[in-house]
């Protein structure tokens, strides 16, 4: 046996050449629209795709539904990475199927005939379920729960890894926990929801909650789809935890509120959330609230992220204290809070 020496075995050494050119799906989505900036920042040629075009990001009108009219933008690529997805606890189980399943199959299966190396789907920690262990790493079994965001997260990570296995193209699954930054729906979805005085903390505020920034999600991600080593990989991408109560205390204090939200016993909110989550999308209204938004909120543990340390290197770099700040200081840049 011939030995290596530490730099030959690192996560560095194995790296791969930057690709010659990427595409993005979902590509003016939260998470997407960082991804093509990043390499847009290295120079590579990156193409995104989207329902609604946009040329200040390169981003092409297309459906992951239908990639057939945009297909030939996959000519060339080395990576695609597939962020597009119905990101909902609500919606439609068909529309979920549709979007999160068929679409990432027919994606896949056109990133294959056009001989693209590798195929990275953003999946989310959420295809674990909301019950899993404190710790829990890429080896927690999945089990579907019946709420359609996650069902549809499992089977899509299926399809995935059977393309894989069946040698079609190399595939590396990412599973984010709760990516946040200033256009997120952890940021957005909470201010108006307290600024409607609708919004209440489940299990007293308690939960665990698993903050990780966008831009160490972004690095992280294109690190996975770049690393030889990441070819038929899961990698948990994370970044410690707070309470929930802690976490939406920022949003709280952003709107000039003394203390924490309101928090109440889970059992109390859980009915209250399905009948006025179900109220008010019965009258045309687009609200998240209901079981599985009450379910997140009382998770109970975090996730381990010690493999995509070992074998990627992957080390986040942002604070949950200098996120937020970054978050508040944009907020009010815009206008959307009030300046100090």
């Amino acid at each position: 046996m011939t030995a290596t020496t530490s730099e030959e075995t690192s996560p560095a050494a194995q790296s791969a050449i930057g690709p010659r050119k990427v595409l993005v799906t979902g590509g003016t989505g939260f998470i997407g629209k960082e991804i093509l900036r990043a390499y847009r920042a290295r120079g590579i040629e990156a193409v995104g795709v989207a329902r609604r075009p946009d040329a200040t990001l390169g981003v092409v009108a297309g459906d992951v539904t239908d990639p057939m009219p945009w297909a030939h933008h996959l000519e060339g690529c080395d990576v695609v990475y597939h962020t597009a997805a119905v990101v909902s606890l609500v919606e439609k189980r068909e529309v979920a199927w549709t979007v999160n399943v068929k679409g990432t199959q027919r994606v896949i299966n056109q990133a294959a005939n056009r001989g693209v190396r590798r195929f990275v789907h953003v999946s989310s920690v959420a295809a674990m379920g909301f019950e899993s262990d404190d710790g829990a790493d890429e080896t927690w079994p999945l089990m579907p729960n019946g709420n359609t965001y996650t069902d549809s997260k499992i089977a899509a990570e299926h399809a995935a890894l059977a393309a894989h296995a069946s040698g079609k193209i190399e595939v590396t699954i990412i599973r984010p926990s709760d990516v946040y930054g200033v256009d997120s729906a952890w940021i957005r979805e909470p201010l108006n929801m307290m600024r409607a005085r609708q919004f209440v903390l489940p299990n007293e505020g308690k939960g665990h909650f698993s903050p990780i920034h966008v831009d160490d999600l972004v690095a992280g991600t294109i690190l996975a789809g770049e690393s030889p080593r990441g070819a038929g990989e899961i990698f948990i991408l994370a970044n410690g935890g707070v309470t929930t109560q802690e976490f939406f205390t920022y949003h709280w204090h952003w709107l000039g509120r003394e203390g924490s939200p309101p928090a109440l016993p889970a059992r109390a909110l859980k009915a209250l959330a399905a009948a006025g989550g179900g109220l008010a999308r019965a009258i045309g209204a687009k609200t998240e609230m209901g079981p599985g938004a009450i379910a997140i909120l009382c998770r109970h543990g975090g996730y381990s992220t010690e493999k995509a340390q070992q074998v990627l290197g992957f080390v986040p770099r942002i604070t949950l204290a200098e996120g937020m700040a970054g978050v508040e200081a944009e907020l009010k840049r815009r206008g959307e809070i009030e300046g100090s």
